[in-house]
C-alpha cells in the first residue's frame, strides 16, 4: 500500500548538493512518505549521479524514489517508480518499460485523463497545480473541484499538488484524495523538519 500523504518533490533551486541533500535528508527524518527526484535542466550524468546519492537517503528512512520523467534513471539506479507527465513516454509504454513491480505515478488535469491512466496502468495520479506555485516547471491552474471530481471516481490514490504549504493545506480537507505533493513549502523552509511536521499534523 503506497503512503502518499507527505509527497515531497524536489527543485534544486541555486543550491549546493550538499544543501540540497541536506534538505532532502531533513524531510525524510521529519516524515515524508514519498520523494520524487525531479530535475529538469541536468545532463544524463548529472541526474544519474544526484539520484545515487538521494537513493541512499531515502532508502536510510525506507522512503520509496520517484523520478521525474526519466525511465532510464530510475531503472539505472533501481528506483521505486517513476511520474509522468503529458509530455513524456505514453503511459502504456511507460508501464511496459518499468514492468509491473515498479511505481508509475501520472500527471492528470482532468477526469478524462485520470481514468485513462488508471485503465493504462498509473498506480497513482498527481492533480494540480492548484495554488499558484513558486517553481520554474510550467504548469497550470487547476480547480479544487476538478480534483474532487477525479477523487470520487477513480480507484486509484490521487495526491495534489501546486503551492500547497502550511497555511492552505486545510483546503483539502473534504477531498478523498491520498496526500499532498510539497515542493517549495519544504525546499525553501527555514525549518524543513517544523514544516514537514505541521504539514503532516494539519
Amino acid at each position: 500500500m503506497l503512503d502518499l500523504s507527505l509527497y515531497l518533490v524536489t527543485a534544486r533551486y541555486d543550491y549546493s548538493d550538499e544543501k540540497f541533500l541536506r534538505i532532502i535528508n531533513e524531510a525524510c527524518r521529519a516524515g515524508v512518505t514519498m520523494v520524487q527526484l525531479r530535475e529538469k535542466n541536468a545532463t544524463t550524468r548529472e541526474i544519474f549521479e544526484l539520484a545515487l546519492k538521494v537513493k541512499q537517503i531515502t532508502d536510510s528512512y525506507q522512503i520509496p524514489l520517484i523520478i521525474d520523467d526519466r525511465i532510464d534513471i530510475c531503472l539505472a539506479v533501481d528506483a521505486s517508480g517513476v511520474h509522468i507527465g503529458d509530455n513524456e513516454m505514453p503511459i502504456e509504454i511507460s508501464r511496459k518499460l518499468l514492468g509491473p513491480n515498479k511505481i508509475l505515478g501520472v500527471s492528470a488535469k482532468t477526469l478524462a485523463r485520470a481514468k485513462e491512466a488508471e485503465q493504462l496502468g498509473a498506480d497513482y495520479l498527481g492533480t494540480g497545480a492548484i495554488f499558484p506555485t513558486q517553481t520554474k516547471v510550467i504548469t497550470k491552474h487547476t480547480e479544487i473541484t476538478t480534483l474532487n471530481e477525479i477523487a470520487q471516481n477513480v480507484s486509484i490514490p490521487v495526491v495534489a499538488i501546486g503551492g500547497i504549504k502550511t497555511t492552505n493545506v486545510q483546503a483539502f480537507h473534504d477531498i478523498p484524495i491520498a496526500g499532498v505533493a510539497v515542493v517549495s513549502g519544504i525546499m525553501k523552509s527555514d525549518n524543513v523538519e517544523e514544516t514537514v511536521q505541521e504539514l503532516l499534523n494539519r
